[in-house]
Formats: structure tokens, sequence, C-alpha cells
């Protein structure tokens, strides 16, 4: 069980938003007729692909290192790449070591990028969850500190701040939002949203999007209890989880409404759709929402949604 007091909260969100690198923060809120009319409802796209690492995975991770004590020992994690990314621009601005374990499938831009940043990037196993296995273990007999997406508080209300902004941002424009899509992986997103959303704009519902490929986290939140899938063959490496993350999903049991799923060529139809109405480059999991959008779309005719695009990393 997780503890209330390590969940993520408001209080903590704003404390984020005051202290996040600029860089990450007060990003775009975008509308166009064209897409509102291909999909029956109005779209609202929190774009999150701008900044330097091109993911809102800055904001947890800038947020995570601020609330750690400075030490020198380094900091080891396993990412499908964004996540590595964002610990590594955090960690190098600190001038502290990072250690990031990746599948040795991993998308090569990702991990170039990391290494472009300064971590120790090491690969290891067929997926994302075997190298998080490896992650733990290798922290675990060095003494170092690991770091597990999904499973701190911190790095939850740093992403929250995307719904903190989208908020105002909303309010300042009159605009009521009936839901809000988020994609879901390891959680911390979803449930950053979800705490602020519950908060501050409580009759808007909070929906996590899986891919149908990688179900692990939608099962565990409908059963109650974790279940494990064999695999997470998934094009949508952000969200390809197979091994649930236990503090995420019971954080979600109060900051979400539902979970819905979206097909493989739901996803690249939907990466498709942000190039030709946004004209940006959108990478499988950072286009997960709008997949829902069309996926979905009979369940959301007529309303306010928004969604984010949360990263935009893509194989050459």
């Amino acid at each position: 069980m997780t503890d209330l007091q390590h969940r993520p909260g408001v209080a903590g969100i704003l404390s984020a938003y005051d202290a996040i690198d600029p860089v990450f923060l007060d990003t775009p809120l975008v509308r166009h007729a064209a897409a509102d009319a291909e999909l029956g409802l109005a779209l609202h796209a929190k774009v999150e692909t701008l900044n330097p690492i091109r993911s809102f995975k800055g904001r947890g991770t800038d947020w995570l290192l601020r609330t750690m004590p400075s030490s020198g020992v380094p900091i080891v994690t396993a990412s499908a790449g964004n996540f590595g990314q964002g610990l590594a621009y955090a960690a190098a601005k600190r001038r502290r070591k990072a250690i990031i374990f990746a599948a040795t499938n991993a998308n090569p831009l990702k991990i170039a990028a990391m290494r472009g940043l300064g971590a120790d990037v090491r690969l290891h196993g067929e997926d994302f969850d075997a190298a998080k296995g490896e992650a733990r273990q290798f922290s675990a007999e060095k003494g170092y500190v690991f770091v597990e997406d999904g499973a701190e508080a911190a790095i939850a209300e740093g992403a929250g701040t995307i719904a903190l902004e989208t908020t105002r941002q909303t309010d300042m424009r009159g605009i009521p939002l009936d839901i809000v899509l988020v994609p879901l992986g390891n959680g911390a997103l979803l449930t950053g949203v979800g705490t602020w959303m519950k908060a501050k704009m409580p009759s808007c519902r909070v929906i996590g999007v899986v891919a149908a490929e990688a179900p692990a986290m939608l099962l565990s939140w409908q059963r109650g209890t974790y279940v494990a899938t064999p695999s997470a063959p998934t094009i949508a490496d952000g969200i390809a989880v197979r091994e649930p993350v236990p503090h995420a999903l019971e954080t979600m049991k109060t900051t979400v409404d539902e979970v819905w799923t979206v097909g493989e060529e739901t996803i690249r139809s939907a990466m498709r759709f942000c190039l030709q109405h946004y004209g940006l480059v959108v990478e499988p999991a950072g286009a997960a929402g709008v997949a829902a959008t069309l996926e979905h779309r009979e369940r959301l005719q007529g309303g306010s949604v928004a969604t984010i695009l949360c990263g935009g990393n893509v194989v050459r």
C-alpha cells in the first residue's frame, strides 16, 4: 500500500511549478478547427515536444532532483528513453552521474540522446522491464540511488504541472473541459495530472490511455491487484509496460475515472493526424491521447477534450 503522505499532492505541484527549469514550462495549448471538424469535438492539445529533450519528462526529473539531498552518489534508473533523457539532463545540471539501463532494442535516437546528455547508458534485456530489473539489482549491489519512474511522488508532481498550466490556460480562454486523455505507461503523468484535476476541476473526467498490446496497467487497475503480462509488443515504447508500478496503481484509485485502450493502427493514424493538423512529429506514446479520440470518438462526440502530446522522439 502507498502511504497517503507519499502520494503526489496539489501543494507539491504548485511548488514544482515554481522550481522546475523554465525551459520545460508554459507550453502551448493548441486547437485547430480542421482537427475539431474531423473528430466531431473540441480538442485541446498540450504540446510537450518543443523543449531540449522533446518530452514532458524533464518536469518530473527536475523536480525530483530538486527535492533530493545533494550527493555525489550516482543515480540509477531504467528508461525506454524519454525519462532517461530527463534524468540525464537534470543530473548534468547538478554535476551528478546518471547511469541508465535500457533494453537492447531501445530506440537508437533516444539512446544517443541520453548519452549526448552525459548519461552512462547500459543496454540489457529484450524490453524495458528487463532493463529495470537489472538496474534495480545493479543499484542495490553498488549502493547507488535507484529511481523508478512512476514510484516517486515528486515525479508525478512535476508532471502534474502540465495540468496546472492547462487549467489556467482554459480558464483564461473561458473554455470548459469535459475529459482529459492521458497516455499511461508507468503512471507518473496520469497520476500527476489526475491529482491536479480532481482537486481543481473535479467535473473533468480523467482517462488513462494504454496501448491494447500493453495492457498491464489497465488489467491491474480493473482487477485491483498486480497483473503482469508476458510481453508488451507495442510500437509505443514510452507506454510499453508489462510489469505495473504498484505506487502508481494505488494512486490511480483516487485520481483516474477510466482507462481506455488504443490499437496499433490507430496510434499510427494519430501520429499522422498530429503531423497533418499541428505540423508536429509526435512519437507513438505521445500520440496515444489523440489515438483515443480517433478510436473512441463516439464516446466523445461534441465534448471539450484535452490531451497531452507528451513526446516527439521517433526513430530516424
